[in-house]
């Protein structure tokens, strides 16, 4: 199912949301509210009408800095997935495109993330389990992005790119094998984020 990135389709949940034209294609324009400090938060442009349990959600997205982006901005954004109703909790794949070309190893293998909104955010993984909910993949900023993901019960697949094969594997979804909900376009401090040619498809 393909989505009309139309604003009026979204609903903007701690950011703001608008409809421009980038090289010819209207595309969705996300940034954060920057009154929300904390991080990892449902920060998203929340697509209305459209529940997901299982199956794959597939979209291109740009990432920019804004002029006032903290030094340790990466142009974070992503896909969050399984929304309740309250925006309480939820499951999330995202990107840090500074990373992926990084000279700094250690940055590269934190170019992708999963969390679990509320208890699992990337410190408390990063602090428990280091390197099992983050991993690398080449990206870069100002550039069109493809990601897919892919959720069946309590496991979730992130692929790059068209990367034939998953750059992050989770097995262990913390929301559980039954959770679902809305699907939304997520951003972090720093990021101008755009996005295009969102597909869901529910199976």
């Amino acid at each position: 199912m393909n989505i009309p990135m139309k604003a009026e389709n979204f609903t903007a949940v701690g950011s703001f949301i608008k409809n421009v034209d980038f090289d010819g294609t209207e595309v969705l324009r996300v940034t954060k509210d920057p009154k929300i400090e904390a991080f990892d938060e449902p920060t998203f442009a929340r697509l209305v009408g459209t529940k997901f349990k299982n199956g794959t959600i597939e979209g291109k997205v740009l990432s920019r800095l804004l002029p006032d982006a903290p030094e340790f901005a990466r142009g974070f954004l992503g896909v969050a997935f399984r929304i309740d109703e309250n925006n309480e909790h939820f499951e999330s794949f995202y990107i840090r495109p500074t990373n992926g070309r990084n000279e700094s190893q250690l940055r590269r293998n934190r170019a992708t993330q999963y969390f679990s909104y509320p208890d699992y955010k990337f410190d408390r993984f990063r602090s428990e389990s280091p390197g099992e909910y983050e991993s690398y993949a080449d990206m870069g900023l100002d550039e069109w992005i493809n990601l897919k993901i892919k959720v069946d019960g309590e496991h979730a697949e992130l692929y790059v790119n068209n990367s034939k094969h998953p750059v992050l594997v989770v097995n262990d979804l913390k929301l559980g094998p039954d959770a679902e909900g809305d699907v939304a376009l997520w951003v972090e401090e720093g990021t101008e984020g755009f996005f295009k040619e969102l597909k869901i498809n529910p199976s």
